[in-house]
């Protein structure tokens, strides 16, 4: 019996003129489960082959009129010898011609006279060889339409003979002409990035070690037009009996689009971004009359409105941010990029001259100037700081040109924001500078390098001591004492100004709880606190402050909090639910350098507010022939109605004193009064102002005075 894996009905042509042999092979073949067909003639066959589907000939080697040979010779002009398999039929054993059966395209011999069991076995096999060859061709047919489909390059590496095999689809990737070729090595890893030649080795060596399981990594290869795609590598390896790596087949994948380009505003990327400033300098060290510059780009305001209406609100801002980029830079050789957050560059090429770049900066001031809106209808307004920067012989790399430019942009925001600085030497001296100071300060945020000095509060008509304003100090071990000015600013930039806030807010209820202790006898004293925004957002907020009053036994009339206009103004709804908590404890609420922050007056009426401090700026134009009189009478007139206490920060003469008593201002502070004094000082202060309650008059030209406790 054949065995089970020959297909079953399979179609056998005998050929061969003695009738007698014809029958007697075509029944045992049939009798085995096998369909025959019979011929008698090389002619009677080509016609069976024509018209019926064959799986497999016994073709007799000695015929009239044309023999086997030449049948032979004909079939495998069309087939070969998986598509149409041939065994000889022969009596002779002469081994020249059983050696040019072969050489004609024969697949097998029997010898005649037959024996029954060497045919079937004979035939059998070469039925299962056709059906593995089929299968396999199929197998293969389908990887190349599969690889024809897929976006991935293919490579096999015969590792012993050191051969790749790079299919179209590889070398369409990098560039090269669209073809199946065989290749060495070189031809790949000549073309992987210098800084990625080490990775990939590397990767490779442990996959081929057996120190990893996969082998699949990405790197850059230069593509023909010179540029770096992206790409993911993938493979697997084959292994002989000894486990020596003999072969390894993998795929290429091009990335490019993923890695270059930024998924939320469809711009280039820091990646795409990089690589070409690094062509433009290389250009530029050929032919250094060839200008380039960088403009880097961060958005002044746009962590407010990430905090206050959301990160899809924020998201609207960076896509139409990007938009409007676009639409700048689209007439000019230029190509604009987003770095990360709401940082943007944009990198000019072949520029004129250096009017051109102020021009560019000036044009995208305007763009980015214009309202954008978010949801619910809301506008928002952005505004944008540019540091510019020009490629110079003294460059030692590409990367200097961004380290300029980022420079630069921080000088614009450190400038006042909304503005544009071109880099100069002295700005990385100024730089550098800002680093140490952002090292240290994380630090002493750390170790707590800082102290509080208080600035008394006074009531004008009476010099009695009502409060204080405390006041952070930075102790730094080498410049002494900082100045709020400073470095508060910096902590609000890189987010320490929330454990800065809570250490000041903690610090402040200590000394309040000391100097009740040491004047029980007296009424407590309240010392005002200045918070920022970001303490504000923070969903700890309110329950820290509470903490901090509770742990030293307080109430929240001990602590007066204090916000900027235009801090408050930041989210009305989220202030005002936080303030309203804390003014049901007790605390009051005030508002800060007054009339210098948001035109709109709305927010008296929103918020729980107590307290207004009028701005130095204005305390200090009493007396000019300017507006500064009747801006301060406006406050007053618009606090009485309101119902709000007012405080005139920076009085310094008593004339200003004198103005502001007359204008109805009842508390004020200011170095008329006192400086800013250590919480030692101010205990004294305290001390003296108990003695001496009759006191009424401040020499203007004495240290920190006597003043009256409330």
């Amino acid at each position: 019996m054949p065995s089970r894996s020959v297909p079953f009905q399979s179609t056998i042509l005998v050929v061969d003129d003695e009738r007698m042999t014809l029958a007697i092979i075509a029944r045992l073949l049939e009798q085995h489960g096998f369909r025959t067909l019979q011929a008698n003639s090389a002619h009677a066959a080509s016609q069976m082959i024509a018209a019926n589907q064959i799986d497999l000939i016994l073709l007799d080697v000695v015929m009239p009129e044309m023999d086997g040979w030449q049948l032979l010779t004909r079939l495998r002009e069309c087939y070969d010898e998986i598509q149409l398999p041939v065994i000889m039929l022969t009596a002779t054993d002469d081994r020249q011609e059983i050696i040019r059966m072969f050489e004609l395209g024969a697949n097998d011999y029997i010898s005649k006279p037959f024996d029954p069991e060497v045919t079937l076995a004979r035939v059998g096999m070469q039925l299962r060889l056709k059906s593995l060859q089929k299968a396999v061709r199929i197998s293969e047919e389908r990887y190349e339409l599969a690889a024809r489909a897929t976006n991935d390059g293919l490579w096999d590496w015969d590792l012993t003979s050191n051969q790749v095999y790079y299919s179209p689809r590889w070398n369409r990737i990098v560039g090269r002409e669209e073809i199946d070729v065989v290749d060495s090595p070189e031809i790949w890893w000549n073309r992987v990035h210098p800084d990625d030649q080490d990775r990939l080795s590397v990767t490779l060596t442990r996959y081929l070690n057996g120190e990893s399981r996969h082998f699949d990594t990405e790197y850059r290869i230069r593509h023909e037009d010179q540029s770096y795609r992206w790409v993911m590598c993938r493979g697997v390896a084959v292994r002989n009996a000894t486990g020596e790596n003999i072969r390894m087949a993998g795929s290429l994948t091009d990335i490019t689009g993923g890695k270059v380009v930024d998924v939320l505003t469809g711009l280039p990327n820091r990646l795409l971004l990089t690589d070409r400033i690094k062509r433009c300098f290389e250009e530029f060290q050929r032919d250094p009359t060839q200008m380039h510059a960088v403009l880097y780009l961060d958005l002044d305001n746009f962590k407010y409105i990430n905090d206050t209406f959301g990160h899809e609100s924020g998201d609207r801002v960076l896509m139409e941010t990007a938009r409007r980029l676009e639409s700048v830079i689209q007439s000019i050789d230029a190509v604009a990029a987003r770095f990360g957050g709401d940082e943007f560059a944009v990198l000019l090429e072949s520029i004129p001259n250096e009017e051109f770049l102020r021009d560019v900066a000036a044009r995208i001031h305007d763009a980015l100037s214009a309202p954008i809106a978010i949801n619910n209808g809301r506008d928002v307004f952005t505004r944008t700081s540019v540091g510019i920067a020009m490629m110079t012989p003294d460059m030692e790399c590409f990367d200097d040109i961004l380290r300029h430019a980022d420079i630069a942009m921080y000088d614009a925001k450190s400038n006042g924001k909304s503005r544009t600085s071109l880099f100069d030497q002295s700005m990385r001296a100024r730089s550098t500078e800002r680093l140490d100071l952002e090292t240290d300060l994380r630090k002493a945020v750390q170790r707590r390098d800082f102290t509080l000095h208080y600035q008394p509060i006074v009531e004008i008509e009476t010099h009695r001591l009502v409060g204080f304003e405390a006041l952070v100090r930075w102790e730094h071990p080498v410049r002494g004492t900082v100045f709020p000015a400073e470095f508060i600013p910096l902590a609000e930039e890189i987010g320490l100004i929330q454990p800065l806030g809570n250490w000041i807010i903690t610090e402040a209820c200590r000394q309040i709880s000391r100097w009740k202790q040491a004047f029980p006898e007296k009424p407590e004293l309240s010392v005002s606190v200045n918070i920022s925004y970001r303490q504000l957002l923070d969903p700890d907020f309110a329950k820290n402050v509470l903490d901090a009053v509770d742990r030293y036994q307080l109430d929240g009339r001990s602590l007066k909090l204090e916000l900027t206009e235009s801090m408050l103004m930041q989210n009305l709804d989220r202030a005002s639910g936080v303030l309203n908590l804390l003014r049901e404890n007790g605390f009051r609420i005030g508002v800060d350098d007054f009339g210098t922050g948001f035109s709109s007056l709305s927010y008296l009426h929103h918020l729980p507010l107590d307290i207004l401090k009028i701005d130095k700026s204005f305390v200090c134009r009493l007396n000019d022939a300017d507006n500064g009189r009747a801006i301060v009478r406006t406050i007053l007139s618009l606090a009485s109605n309101l119902g709000l206490d007012v405080v005139a920060e920076g009085v310094e003469t008593l004339e200003q004193a004198e103005e502001l008593l007359g204008l109805g201002c009842q508390y004020a502070q200011g170095y008329y009064f006192s400086t800013p004094v250590t919480a030692d000082a101010a205990s004294l202060l305290i001390h003296q102002s108990m003695m001496d309650s009759d006191f009424r008059s401040i020499p203007s030209n004495s240290p920190p005075v006597a003043v009256v406790i409330e």
